[in-house]
């Protein structure tokens, strides 16, 4: 992965390198109210190589949400144009878009959006349901180190336990990306640092590409790169030769 993020060469036809998640050429997201316009991505390049462990940092307003967003299929840039490996996501229409979310794209927020009267396992099933190539609901709470916790509801769960359970979910249907708003924001360092460690075991066994918004700045040190945001353009790009384990986070 020692190719750069940020492609200054970028063309907006198609080309796509079969190592990259995605590519991304002059992107922009203007939101307009009544007569203001907020310019929340200002031109912004990029490449992500599959199978990467990226982190966003930046202040709140510098486009790290917009950005992904737009990687996750959940909104669409004012202009430019945006590959998931060969397909043009710009170019996807509702329906198209609606099968690239439910079979690539796996989210996880800060706040869990846990079924409460379904028990952790029926959370997961929920996504296994629909999903192309699912993992069985229990492998995948195994994975999060959650097997013997199925038959809980979510008010029976702690904090940090149902944020694996919906990492448990995310994974389930084996997507792709692992798209992360602030997974950790809501916990304390112990809880914060297991579901790191879920995150990059899905990282390294599932070879999911994951990508992080975080205000913790100690969590960009396990990222293979961050893009650090400013004013809807990623400022500058840090690379990691060595990304330290989630346990060796400073929190």
């Amino acid at each position: 992965m020692g190719r750069p993020i940020v492609d200054s060469k970028c063309t907006r036809d198609g080309g796509q390198d079969a190592g990259l998640a995605f590519r991304a050429c002059e992107l922009r997201k203007i939101y307009r109210t009544g007569e203001t316009e907020v310019q929340a991505l200002r031109g912004v390049n990029l490449t992500i190589p599959a199978g990467e462990m990226l982190v966003l940092l930046g202040p709140s307003g510098s486009g790290k949400s917009t950005l992904l967003n737009l990687l996750g299929g959940l909104d669409r840039p004012t202009s430019g144009s945006l590959f998931y490996r060969d397909t043009e996501l710009t170019s996807l229409d509702e329906s198209e878009l609606t099968r690239f979310r439910r079979s690539e794209i796996g989210f996880i927020f800060q706040f869990y959006n846990l079924m409460p009267s379904l028990t952790a396992e029926e959370n997961v099933r929920l996504v296994t349901d629909i999903a192309e190539r699912p993992m069985d609901p229990l492998d995948a709470l195994a994975l999060v180190g959650l097997a013997e916790r199925r038959d809980h509801y979510p008010a029976q769960l702690s904090g940090g336990e149902q944020q694996r359970v919906a990492v448990a979910r995310a994974i389930a249907k084996q997507p792709g990306v692992l798209l992360c708003d602030e997974p950790t924001g809501a916990l304390d360092s112990t809880t914060g640092i297991r579901v790191l460690e879920t995150l990059a075991r899905a990282n390294r066994e599932l070879g999911a590409t994951v990508v992080i918004i975080t205000h913790n700045v100690g969590i960009a040190a396990m990222a293979d790169r961050v893009f650090h945001f400013l004013d809807g353009n990623i400022a500058r790009v840090e690379a990691h030769e060595h990304p330290v384990q989630p346990s060796d986070v400073s929190w």
